[in-house]
Parts: structure tokens; sequence; C-alpha cells
């Protein structure tokens, strides 16, 4: 029988929930983290309720967590204009921060054996199982190894993936923020090259994440500057930056965001979340996507772990199921985000779905899934 080993690369949303999951069904599990929690990452930090039956079959205390709920949806072009329209599962608003937080919490409570600060330098597999090297020399064996470090790593070039040798143009930035909006509703607003995401989070504060281009910022010189001179220019982010209390001083930024296809299998190595494929952030449903990823992916770890597939029939079943349910919404994600970021494209985009109730909403059902 397989040792019932496992080692996740990363302590995002699908690493935690990866490890979980395992944990819970008596695999030991080892985390290896480059950071130490609890720390802020770059994200929306907005969820569909789509998450809720799978978070509380977790043990996860979402309500205990004080989300702010999501219920209406609205975007706006570069001039302002907007339309609103209801979310039709709704969401909740959360902090990384936070959500992770608990979420290690939870998962050291289940005996899962984390390794923080420490970075995986190199995954070899030797046909029978992975040894691991970390970065404090150690080296690991086990029979599998799943990959959840998010949108990029050192470990994509050693796995030789092909969208990490290209160029990415977009960078994001996210704070976070007190500031006068309808807790209810999360927003969009579009700028020249980019655009932006608003919505409520935990204990009265605003996620203020937006994505944008290398060549947005190098023509404005600072995030400061580009922030004044073009996000301002759309009415919404302009009350937005000049009426709000800024809650630490310099913001999370990421740069070298790829929405390229990517593979869920590498080198035997299994992609969990971002590291198998990453939605626009337009779409606002990546953290959904990272834990139904991660749901689908430790189903399957376990049917090989206890000898019911074998590695061939793990790694094929889980490729395909991967693609049948995120498939589609990586593409319809990456049609959408043509249209915006472009002012003048925007300026139509949001006039013409204003008066298109059933497209936004088809738009919507493409990009998030059922409650699982």
């Amino acid at each position: 029988m397989v040792t019932r080993k496992v080692i996740v690369i990363g302590g995002g949303l699908a690493g935690l929930v990866n490890a979980l999951q395992l944990s819970g069904q008596g695999v030991e599990v080892t985390l290896v983290e480059k950071k130490r929690f609890p720390f802020h990452k770059v994200c929306g930090e907005y969820i569909s309720n789509e998450v809720l039956p799978f978070l509380q079959r977790l043990g996860v205390d979402v309500e205990g967590l004080k989300p702010a709920h999501l219920t209406h949806f609205m975007l706006s072009s570069p001039t302002g204009r907007t339309l609103q329209t209801p979310l039709d599962l709704g969401g909740f608003g959360v902090s990384r921060y936070t959500l992770d937080y608990h979420l290690f919490q939870l998962a050291q409570r289940q005996g899962v054996i984390f390794r923080q600060q420490v970075s995986a330098t190199d995954v070899a597999f030797d046909g029978h199982e992975f040894t691991v090297t970390l970065s404090s020399g150690e080296q690991l064996q086990v029979p599998v190894v799943i990959g959840a470090y998010g949108k990029r790593s050192a470990l994509d070039r050693r796995l030789n993936r092909s969208f990490f040798e290209e160029r990415s143009p977009y960078l994001a930035v996210k704070y976070h923020l007190r500031t006068q909006f309808p807790k209810h509703v999360i927003a969009l607003h579009n700028f020249a090259d980019g655009y932006a995401g608003v919505s409520a989070i935990e204990e009265d504060r605003y996620c203020f994440c937006y994505l944008t281009t290398r060549h947005n910022l190098k023509k404005h010189g600072t995030i400061a500057q580009m922030e004044a001179q073009e996000l301002s220019k759309n009415p919404w982010l302009r009350d937005l930056l000049q009426n709000s209390e800024f809650l630490y001083p310099q913001p999370e930024v990421i740069n070298e965001i790829s929405f390229a296809p990517k593979a869920c299998l590498e080198d035997h190595v299994l992609m969990s979340g971002d590291a198998a494929g990453l939605i626009t952030p337009l779409c606002g449903n990546g953290m959904a996507m990272a834990i139904h990823s991660a749901k689908l992916l430790s189903e399957q770890v376990l049917l090989f772990l206890n000898g019911q597939q074998t590695r061939t029939q793990l790694e094929n079943i889980y490729s395909k199921a991967w693609q049948r349910q995120f498939g589609a919404r990586l593409q319809t994600g990456r049609l959408v985000q043509r249209l915006f970021g472009r002012p003048v494209l925007s300026e139509l985009a949001v006039t013409s779905l204003k008066y298109l109730p059933g497209a936004v909403g088809a738009i919507m059902r493409r990009t998030h899934g059922k409650p699982f």
C-alpha cells in the first residue's frame, strides 16, 4: 500500500484546503510556506457563496470571521457610467489575512505539519516517489506532491512551465481602507489599462485591489502618481482615493501575473488553485475556484493513497475534472477582459450591458459555479 503522506507546497487557500481535507482523512500532510502566518496577500477578497456548503463540511466557521455579505454587483466605465445588478448566489468579503490564518489554525489542530519561512527549491520524481528539497537543506520523500504556491514561483522555472518564460504585462496592487460605500455591493471600476475592485470585508474595512500594466506604471513613474493621474480619471475611484483612510502605509504589490493557460499537472506534481490556472480578476471568483480545485484534487489523491486507483488514473481523472469544471470559466474570463481596461471599449461595454441584463447574468453564470 502507498504511504499515506503528502507534501503541499504553498499555504494559500488551495494549499490549506488540500491540507485540511487530506489530514481529515488520516493522511500525514506537510505544508511548506515561504512566509509565516498570518500575512497579507494581493487578492480581491470576495468569495462566491458557492463554497459555503463545502467549507462548513471542513469545519470552517465563516460567520465567526464576521465577513461582509455581498448581494449586488456594480460596474463603472472610465468616465463613471455605471450598471448594477444582483448577484445570483451572493458572496462574502473577508481578508486573506483573517481567512487564511483561520484555516491555518484549523489545519494545525488537525495535525498538519507546517514548515514556515521555508521554500521548496527542488522536486524530483523517480517513478515511485518524490524527493522535495527545502531551502533549509531538509529533504523529504513522499508519494504525492501538490503545487499550491499561487500565481508564480521559482519552482515554475524548475518544472519548465511554458508560461514562466513569457513576460506578462500585468501587476496588481492591494490596500485595506475605511471608506463610505455600501457594504452589500462589490464594485469594479475601469480606468485606462486596468480596473479596480472595491468591496467590504470584516471589521468595517474594505479591500481595494486593482490590476494594471507595467506600461501604465512606467508612464507615470510611481504607484501614487499613477493613481492620481490615471485611476482618478474615473470619478468613483477619484472619490475613493481622496476620501478614504488607508490602513497600511504601503500597498501589497505583485508583478508578472499571467492569465495564460496552465497545466494542472507538471512532471507528476499536481497543481492546485492559481498554480493550475488563474481567472481574470474582472470575473471576481478566483478564491472560490481555488477552494473548489483543491476539493477536486484531494478527492482523487485520497483514492490513490487508499489504493483505489493508480497514479496514471489519478493524474488523468484530475486533469479532466479540472478542465471540465474550470476550462470554460477561464476562457470566458479572458474574453471578457478584452472588453475592459480600454477606454472606448469599456464605455461601449458598460453602456451596452446596462440595457442587456440577460447578458450580464449569462457572464456571471459562465464565471461562477454552483454550490458544492
